[in-house]
């Protein structure tokens, strides 16, 4: 093999993690390599040309929240923020079972706040659903005060800042969430009515777990609400891309990177060989660095690494020995309009939220995307069985669509979309799990959040910081 060109950082993986990592250490100046196996950026969040329609389609719908700081701060960085719409407080469209609609709405008030005012207000709920409802925003509050009172880990001090200490009332607190029981156990262990749960937990717990509220662990999704309800009201409003997600993120961030001396490979299968020294192999390239940072999905961590030392093979292990959870996607494009709102909650059926792309990207026709998350019921499905359900569903709750036609339909599945939260899975490595100079990114690797957006970025900040140390740099926070 031909020795390669020396770089300061190579960054296996080309998603959102291995993106934020990669553009933070070449604002800094360092000169970063990113080798993505996949002929495009993006990884499991990514868009493809629809051949009929000529449209850009996701790979599958992704949200952020205003809670997402350091996505938002990465999008700030490639110059990308303003691709994003986000609610100036959180405001949700509702489609019960029975086809009642209602709206939630949280208003600008400081959380917990922000959420008991906006239950209060929402019809769906009754009285005692309502109180419920309440309880769960102490919950959710005492929880926040006992992460203050303990040490924080370094993806803790990113998320949540400066320490805030707790008043000794509050850190005598039960923990929010035991490490054994279900979202579903969690919430009736805080009093919360089947009606609470159907309509507001349920959805949130599946849309952030990709798993159902009996499988999944209730850690997870406690500190997801505790993100979502920190700060301020903004924390918990929806965020919606207003492109596809490479023209998003990936490509922004590949020219940021190439503008600042760094290189960007595709379609460019690459080996972390641990054994004689560090380094890297592609294309039959031996590439030397000072750091590598490995920022593939959890499933292709134990192709990628070679000769592993004892304590990342037992990484390696428990990332094959990691369960995957699927997401499924229905693209309708539709011959007319059906809906006055960019997103619906879709609570009890298979599809759980309906986004029309046609408000966001614009369009001659109504393109809807239904998203069913934790979709292991239905992945195996035909691309047929799939739309008529999704069709069947939407034309349920949405009036409108009862007398529209299909004029296209594209269905997309994510087998391997995100990794279980299930209680009885693997632990996930931190991001100096390896020998020195290598160090791990990625939605898998341990922040406290399950598999989301803010997870990868997260990791691939804190990975960024510590290769930037590596190379005897530095990365604030």
């Amino acid at each position: 093999m031909t020795p390669g060109p020396s770089f300061d950082v190579v960054v296996v993986g080309g998603g959102f993690a291995g993106l934020s990592a990669a553009t933070a250490l070449a604002e800094r100046g360092a000169r970063v390599l990113v080798l993505e196996a996949r002929p495009t950026l993006g990884g499991r969040a990514t868009a493809f040309t629809d051949p009929a329609t000529g449209e850009r389609v996701d790979n599958g719908q992704h949200v952020l929240f205003g809670c997402y700081h350091e996505t938002f701060r990465f999008l700030r960085r490639i110059g990308a923020d303003s691709f994003v719409r986000i609610q100036p407080q959180l405001s949700i469209a509702i489609v019960d079972g029975c086809g009642h609609r209602s709206r939630l709405v949280c208003p600008l008030l400081p959380p917990p706040l922000n959420l008991a005012a906006g239950v209060m207000r929402w019809q769906a709920l009754g009285w005692r659903d309502r109180l419920s409802a309440l309880r769960m925003g102490r919950t959710i509050r005492n929880l926040q005060l006992t992460a203050g009172d303990r040490p924080a880990s370094e993806y803790e001090e990113m998320r949540r800042g400066p320490s805030r200490r707790a008043s000794g009332a509050a850190a005598a607190v039960r923990p929010a969430a035991d490490k054994g029981e279900s979202v579903r156990q969690w919430l009736a262990r805080n009093g919360q009515t089947d009606r609470v749960i159907e309509l507001l937990w349920e959805p949130l717990a599946v849309a952030a777990l990709n798993q159902p509220i009996d499988v999944a662990a209730a850690p997870p999704f406690a500190s997801v609400l505790a993100g979502l309800f920190g700060r301020s009201a903004r924390d918990s409003a929806l965020a919606i891309p207003l492109k596809p997600l490479d023209e998003l993120y990936a490509l922004p961030a590949k020219q940021f990177i190439e503008s600042r001396g760094g290189e960007v490979r595709t379609n460019a299968v690459a080996h972390i060989r641990c054994g004689a020294g560090l380094h890297v192999v592609s294309r039959h390239e031996t590439i030397a660095a000072t750091a590598i940072i490995c920022a593939v999905a959890w499933h292709a961590l134990p192709e990628v690494l070679v000769d592993a030392p004892a304590s990342l093979a037992a990484v390696a292990d428990d990332a094959r020995r990691t369960d995957a959870s699927p997401i499924v996607t229905v693209n309708l494009w539709l011959d007319r309009g059906v809906s006055d709102d960019t997103f619906v909650g879709l609570p009890g059926r298979t599809m759980q939220w309906m986004f029309d792309k046609r408000r966001l990207f614009g369009g001659r026709t109504a393109h809807l995307s239904l998203v069913s998350s934790g979709a292991g019921a239905v992945v195996g499905l035909s691309n047929d069985e799939l739309v008529a359900l999704a069709l069947k569903e939407v034309r349920a709750a949405l009036p409108a669509a009862a007398g529209a036609a299909v004029e296209r339909a594209v269905v997309v599945r994510e087998k391997r979309a995100t990794f279980s939260v299930a209680p009885d899975q693997p632990p996930r490595p931190h991001t100096g799990s390896g020998p020195s100079g290598l160090f791990l990114a990625g939605d898998w690797i341990e922040t406290g959040l399950p598999a989301t957006i803010e997870g990868a970025v997260l990791s691939g900040h804190a990975a960024a910081k510590a290769a930037a140390a590596q190379c005897g740099m530095q990365i604030d926070r």
